[in-house]
């Protein structure tokens, strides 16, 4: 590939992971846990030393009733942490204004804003046009800014839409553009539904890069179809340093039918591990963080490293 195959000079010094599970990773889940389960998951998650971690959503309950009562993971998890000489920071996601107000209420450290390359997918997922998400745009992003809270903006279906098909990549470049404008600090692109390839993950970043540099972009992705690690590389290739990922690779979008399986942080911090990057987390850490998820759920997750390390103890136990 073209973008793959680009010096390593071009390539991040320095790769940061942003944990979402326990807001994306749940949302989309049958089985609802408690303030006191997500908490414990956070605080796990937090053993691992991850600089960034999503600890939920401030939406209404009826939207989204696994992510109901974040204000008490918040307070839980922040009393745990008090004396952490380094503790990660909370990031909450928040739909509008008054989601906003109750995460500066409840002390997170940064907050995530939504808007979605796709008209559509904006009405299904906060009931919202794209217009008229972004006509509120700056002021959240300056509320947030005046609160002191660090700020990103999911641009959900960069790629491609469950309702609309194929998103053209200059309609995702002119929405970047936008919110660029309006003062975004940070773009997470999101490949929603999972159907990115290295060349569209290309086409969607040369002209966003050329003109901006790689600094104000992430990317999240999901393995739906087993190429969020191939899409990984095609990123580092164009200096994108910060990519979500899910622990288990739990996750999808109630609102994306069959989007299920973020990139499970496992795997991302195993490949990027074994290409020098990210050395200060604790893979072990991060293993028990999904062992711990696994055990919560009450069902196998799709992380290939939680198998593999499954699978070697497992032999082990019977070799002794």
């Amino acid at each position: 590939m073209k973008g793959f195959m680009k010096s390593r000079s071009a390539w991040p010094r320095s790769v940061s992971i942003f944990e979402v599970s326990p807001r994306d990773g749940l949302q989309a889940e049958s089985k609802a846990l408690s303030p006191e389960d997500r908490a414990a998951l956070v605080l796990k998650l937090s053993e691992t030393g991850l600089s960034d971690i999503e600890v939920g959503s401030f939406v209404r309950a009826d939207r989204i009733p696994q992510l109901q009562d974040t204000e008490r993971v918040v307070a839980l998890v922040k009393h745990a942490l008090r004396k952490h000489p380094k503790p990660p920071r909370l990031w909450a996601f928040v739909p509008n204004l008054v989601g906003l107000e109750k995460a500066i209420a409840s002390d997170v450290d940064g907050v995530g804003l939504f808007v979605a390359s796709s008209d559509t997918f904006c009405r299904k997922n906060v009931n919202s046009s794209q217009k008229e998400i972004l006509a509120q745009m700056g002021p959240l992003i300056m509320r947030a800014r005046k609160a002191k809270l660090k700020c990103r903006v999911y641009v959900s279906t960069a790629i491609y839409c469950p309702y609309e098909q194929w998103i053209k990549p200059t309609v995702t470049h002119r929405l970047a553009e936008c919110l660029l404008d309006l003062g975004a600090p940070e773009l997470s692109l999101g490949d929603t539904t999972g159907h990115g390839t290295p060349l569209s993950i290309r086409r969607l970043l040369e002209p966003l890069i050329k003109k901006h540099g790689p600094e104000p972009f992430a990317l999240h992705l999901h393995d739906t179809r087993g190429t969020a690690l191939a899409n990984v590389l095609e990123g580092l290739a164009h200096g994108i340093r910060r990519f979500d990922s899910s622990v288990g690779g739990t996750g999808g979008c109630p609102y994306a039918p069959g989007a299920s399986g973020n990139l499970a942080t496992e795997d991302l911090l195993y490949m990027l591990q074994g290409m020098g990057f990210s050395k200060k987390v604790s893979l072990e850490k991060m293993v028990e963080s999904g062992q711990l998820i696994e055990r919560l759920l009450g069902r196998r997750l799709p992380s290939k490293v939680l198998q593999a390390v499954q699978g070697e103890r497992d032999l082990q136990k019977k070799g002794s």
